[in-house]
């Protein structure tokens, strides 16, 4: 119901602009085309396009039967917190004692990242600024490390732990040795963006790797946001971890007790069914095992279809380079094309992307990944 603005609370109320990624989904629904193609949500799917519900979730579902759905503690399921925490620091707990009292001023991500970064610290009053990261279909190496040395103790920097988002392009170890090496030496403060950890590689000891270095190797005091939407197939269920690494034992206690002020300020109560599922997941040797074979089952099709997509492109002899597909990791493909093209695709082949030219793997499969491809050869042939 709407009034004159003169007599309303809601006067000054302005149009925010939809967030881009869902009104992709919300157009992909509203097409009755067979032949369309989504790959715009970050959502894994199965050889029929289908949402896979993991095995290990199902074993694990079972399980849980009968829990009930009681008020957790303001800081969530132990059993979870402790079984996600052990996952990531590889089962080692060590209190770090080389940083002195700071506050966090600046906050350092990625260009380009993903869209909430900038939202999420902007919100909070925090100064953002931008780190280089993609140039010429890879890592831009010498330009993000030229801007992180500008970095002080007053600076965070957000990280992705693996599959960077949007642009599926990682460092090297050797890249992260050097990366690391400049936040000790600037005193910065580490945050990793965790979203991917397993489903990446297939191995979370492999895509866990860089945190475990700085926290147990360098030292350092870092905070790690982790996600099983991804790994676990738990997309609706917000299932997610903060963990940090602190100086000292007193310092957590201290740390705890205000994210457990600050839960309370925003959610008030965490959600109890995504994170039994996945303590369950996690705490039975027989479901974890299953889990692996989970993560490898998801990983294994994406590197598949990354090799088929630029096979196809080869075979049709599509202008440019497209070796940058196969080069990145992860779910999403940065595909480099241009917003016109991007227009095109979606308006006459049927395939819906993000704006930025990010693609899902996830969402190719044998049925449409040779129309994908003729699709896209065409577009770029025929639109600069």
């Amino acid at each position: 119901m709407s009034t004159d603005s003169q007599s309303t609370f809601f006067g000054g109320a302005k149009l925010i602009t939809p967030d881009p990624i869902f009104e992709v989904t919300k157009r992909y629904l509203a097409d009755k085309d067979p032949k369309k193609v989504n790959l715009g949500q970050g959502a894994y799917r199965d050889e029929n396009g289908a949402p896979w519900i993991l095995p290990s979730v199902r074993a694990a579902t079972e399980s849980i039967a009968g829990c009930g759905h009681e008020y957790l503690p303001i800081e969530g399921l132990n059993t979870f917190r402790e079984e996600a925490a052990k996952l990531v620091f590889g089962g080692t707990t060590a209190w770090k004692e080389d940083r002195a009292e700071t506050g966090i001023k600046k906050v350092f991500i990625t260009d380009p990242t993903w869209s909430n970064h900038d939202l999420l610290f902007a919100s909070m009053g925090y100064e953002v600024n931008k780190i280089p990261y993609f140039k010429n279909g890879e890592f831009d190496h010498e330009g993000f490390v030229k801007v992180l040395k500008t970095a002080d103790r007053q600076s965070a920097i957000v990280l992705h732990a693996c599959a960077h988002n949007p642009t599926g392009c990682d460092p090297s170890r050797e890249q992260w040795k050097e990366i690391s090496a400049i936040i000790k030496e600037t005193g910065a403060f580490p945050i990793f963006d965790s979203a991917y950890l397993g489903f990446n590689s297939g191995s979370f000891d492999e895509d866990a790797w860089i945190i475990r270095y700085m926290v147990e190797d360098l030292g350092l005091e870092a905070a790690v946001c982790m996600s099983f939407a991804k790994s676990m197939g738990l997309y609706g269920e917000r299932v997610g971890l903060v963990a940090c690494v602190t100086k000292s034992p007193e310092t957590a206690r201290a740390l705890f007790s205000l994210l457990q002020n600050a839960q309370r300020a925003t959610v008030s109560n965490p959600p109890v069914y995504g994170a039994r599922i996945a303590a369950a997941v996690l705490g039975n040797p027989e479901i974890a095992k299953q889990w692996a074979q989970d993560l490898i089952t998801m990983s294994s099709r994406i590197l598949t279809m990354r090799k088929k997509l630029y096979s196809e492109l080869l075979r049709l002899e599509t202008p440019g380079d497209w070796s940058h597909i196969v080069k990145q990791n992860g779910m999403f493909g940065y595909t480099g094309i241009s917003s016109t093209q991007i227009v095109e695709l979606e308006v006459n082949h049927h395939v819906y992307m993000a704006n930025t030219s990010r693609i899902s793997l996830a969402g190719l499969n044998e049925g449409n990944v040779e129309y994908f491809a003729k699709a896209l050869d065409q577009v770029v042939r025929t639109i600069q």
